[in-house]
């Protein structure tokens, strides 16, 4: 079997370097949970929550429009979900990854639908239950806890080659997890009860949004690397050479936020 020329070897762990010192300078306990006055806050969560604060004018119990007249169902709606695709193009480099982790395990087109629609169904669930007030899990333990969900999947995929059976309840089960994170954002938008709904559905269109777009430029860059290869395997190399290595670097990401937030939440 031809060995793929070590040049290329070297691109890919320039590549995957530059990758690993953005992720580092991204990452902090703060991406779920937008606190104003603190100096470490995602620009982009805290931009979004000054347009609406400032732009849209939340007086008077609800969300008033350009001229000063409260929002309908669908205008609110279509303004969440900006700020739900927001969330996660590209303020959410946490959920980014992990999604990326989802995709780089899937060898099939069934098996990446499957764990994407059970992440889909969970955080869907735990947003709701959470944004409305039925259950309020910590920022201190939900923090840590999606960022051990990112480790732990990339770490999979560096042992198993396909997805295997159990990983659709490991995702739906991560998936409550990144929920409790998504309301924890959304709580800080401060919605007047006649708007909540609106406002909590289009966010979560918003976010989808933003996932499948992930996922559709994955697939894009992943079809352009299968294709540029020049080995006759190229399943084995693809493997080898993106799978991986990129596995690994979300892996040690993972990993270095959880034991980052961790440290941050018993402090």
């Amino acid at each position: 079997m031809r060995l793929m020329p070590s040049n290329r070897w070297v691109r890919a762990a320039a590549f995957l370097l530059l990758l690993a010192a953005a992720a580092a300078a991204l990452a902090h306990p703060e991406d779920e949970f937008c606190v104003p006055g603190e100096d470490s806050l995602d620009p982009a969560l805290c931009q979004a929550l000054a347009e609406l604060d400032n732009a849209e004018r939340i007086a008077s119990g609800a969300i008033l429009d350009a001229a000063g007249q409260p929002r309908g169902f669908w205008s609110t709606f279509g303004l969440y979900v900006g700020i739900g695709v927001g969330h996660i193009l590209p303020a959410g480099l946490d959920h980014i990854l992990f999604v990326l982790a989802l995709f780089l395990s899937s060898t099939r087109i069934r098996a990446l639908v499957i764990q994407i629609s059970t992440f889909t169904v969970a955080h869907t669930a735990t947003l709701g239950l959470t944004a409305a007030g039925v259950i309020s899990p910590p920022a201190s333990i939900v923090e840590p806890l999606i960022a051990a969900s990112i480790a732990f999947v990339a770490v999979e995929n560096l042992f198993l080659k396909d997805m295997p059976r159990w990983r659709p309840l490991i995702v739906f089960g991560f998936g409550l997890v990144h929920g409790m994170g998504f309301a924890g954002f959304f709580g800080e938008l401060g919605l007047p009860p006649d708007q909540f709904w609106s406002g909590l559905l289009g966010f979560n269109v918003g976010v989808e949004i933003g996932q499948l777009s992930v996922v559709a430029v994955a697939f894009v860059v992943a079809l352009l690397v299968r294709r540029a290869l020049a080995s006759t395997d190229r399943q084995s190399w693809y493997r080898k050479g993106i799978v991986v290595p990129a596995s690994l670097l979300i892996a040690l990401t993972g990993l270095w936020w959880a034991a980052d937030r961790t440290m941050a939440a018993l402090v």
